[in-house]
């Protein structure tokens, strides 16, 4: 993300936090940034977007903001039937064939706020740019 933020000035990249996928996320606030700073990735890296606190993305408690947009885009431009591999990481309830399946899953949104296209999160960050590039 960081090389997409030098690659187009002015682009502004929400980073959403979630605990849904594996419990992988236990840390919260300040702590997110820290372990990006000197654990993984490490080496003092610093991410270039806005760092938004936890949010759950799934079921009856999600943000209001991934609501619409997955009622906009209701799969991933690249992968439109995987949800997850392994059903015991389900851990919110309605589940929905719109919901995000793993950490990662990218949203590409217009200036306006219209959601233009959504990434499975094996789809290369780095390929984005293109798509970045149309909508300039």
């Amino acid at each position: 993300m960081n090389e997409l933020c030098e690659k187009f000035p002015g682009l502004a990249v929400l980073a959403f936090p979630s605990n849904q996928f594996g419990h992988q996320e236990n840390t919260s606030g300040q702590e997110i940034p820290n372990l990006l700073r000197h654990v993984r990735p490490g080496n003092g890296y610093t991410f270039k977007g806005e760092l938004f606190d936890k949010v759950e993305v799934n079921g009856e408690n999600e943000h209001p903001l991934f609501t619409m947009l997955k009622k906009a885009l209701p799969a991933p431009s690249d992968d439109t039937e995987s949800l997850m591999a392994s059903p015991h990481f389900l851990i919110w309830k309605p589940v929905k064939r719109t919901d995000i399946s793993w950490n990662f899953e990218k949203f590409l949104i217009g200036k306006d706020g219209t959601p233009i296209k959504r990434y499975s999160r094996n789809f290369l960050t780095a390929d984005i740019a293109a798509d970045i590039a149309a909508l300039l």
